[in-house]
């Protein structure tokens, strides 16, 4: 009897990089997996396990052997149409669209990265709207940024992903949005202020700035590769916000987690009652919780006396309307004579 394939054993051969056995007979559904025509299968997590296995937890890395990129023309175009990438495309409009849903982009702002390969990345194109994107616009480029596949161009701040790529191995995906609450501290000349909410220690780390370059130059791509380099988040000056992941949820992730965190702050200190933050030492046990998790932190080395900033973050204040400066004193001689003048004044009236 031959095997039939539902959608989701299909999502599953997916995520293996694998095809249907010979002779397999595909449900309508799982056609339209493999086809690359149902995203929305692709949202949340991962196949369950089959029954009786153990558990689990989604996994969405995309891994490759070292030394296997594709080189003529022909195998790029095979690769690139491979159901494995075309997994990693459909997943990109997902982010592209949550992205665009929670208002962290705008117009055509944005942009998203995967690696896939010893020199190869896939990215979204210029000039589009994150919310709807489809599998068939995304492009395939080279880590200095030559596209190699697809119909749209590339967007142009793919440099900067790779800026941060080049310089940190376990930085397999990037994504770039404008999120309101966290690009005000990027413009605002104001330091995020830490240990505050644990979370925010574990899964974001310190927040690295960066200094303004012109988007899109190879000048931003370093200064932002470096600061990359060793902080998951990185605040854009007067631009936005870059975050990296180990796969393309898990740097969408950190995109949630730094606006909230900063939207949370913004609030927090506009009650008036100051910030509570815990210690350094309940600081350290965070970051060895994050290093645990296989994420680094810059952080590791310090004292504990030197982990929680002693910035004295206020709340912005509305100054009052200043009062009027005091009258200086009269001159007594420029008195006199202005008496004298009005007394002549009347005089003069009082005589017609």
């Amino acid at each position: 009897m031959a095997n039939v394939i539902t959608a989701r054993e299909a999502e599953e051969l997916l995520r293996k990089g694998e095809q249907p056995p010979a002779g397999a007979i595909l449900t309508p559904s799982a056609r339209d997996v493999l086809s690359g025509r149902a995203q929305p299968a692709f949202k949340g997590a991962a196949a369950a396990p089959a029954k009786g296995g153990a558990p689990s937890t989604p996994e969405y890395e995309f891994k490759w052997a070292p030394g296997t990129d594709p080189r003529t023309p022909a195998e790029i175009e095979r690769f690139f149409h491979s159901p494995a990438i075309e997994t990693l495309k459909a997943r990109m409009c997902d982010i592209g669209q949550r992205l665009w849903t929670r208002d962290y982009t705008d117009g055509n702002g944005g942009n998203i990265t995967i690696r896939v390969g010893d020199n190869l990345a896939l990215c979204t194109p210029t000039l589009i709207c994150k919310g709807f994107m489809k599998p068939e616009d995304m492009c395939l480029v080279d880590l200095d940024g030559k596209q190699l596949a697809g119909t749209r161009v590339r967007t142009s701040e793919a440099l900067t992903h790779f800026g941060i790529m080049k310089r940190q191995p376990a930085a397999k995906s990037c994504v770039h949005a404008h999120p309101p609450h966290a690009t005000a501290f990027a413009i605002a000349n104001v330091d995020i202020p830490s240990c505050l909410i644990p979370e925010a220690e574990v899964f974001l780390g310190k927040i690295g700035v960066a200094k303004y370059q012109t988007p899109g130059t190879p000048a931003n791509a370093a200064e932002v590769g470096e600061v990359g380099k060793v902080h998951q988040a990185v605040l854009m000056q007067n631009h936005g916000v870059i975050v990296w992941g180990k796969d393309v949820e898990d740097a969408y992730w950190k995109m949630e987690n730094i606006d909230s965190y900063c939207r949370t702050v913004w609030i927090a200190a506009g009650l008036g009652g100051g910030l509570h933050r815990f210690t350094g030492s309940q600081a350290k046990d965070l970051i060895n919780l994050r290093q645990k998790l296989g994420m680094p932190d810059p952080r590791a080395g310090l004292k504990e006396c030197e982990l929680c900033d002693s910035a004295d973050f206020r709340p912005a204040t509305v100054c009052a309307t200043p009062a009027a400066p005091e009258s200086t004193p009269a001159d007594p001689q420029i008195e006199a004579v202005v008496q004298q003048i009005t007394a002549q004044i009347l005089k003069s009236i009082a005589g017609k």
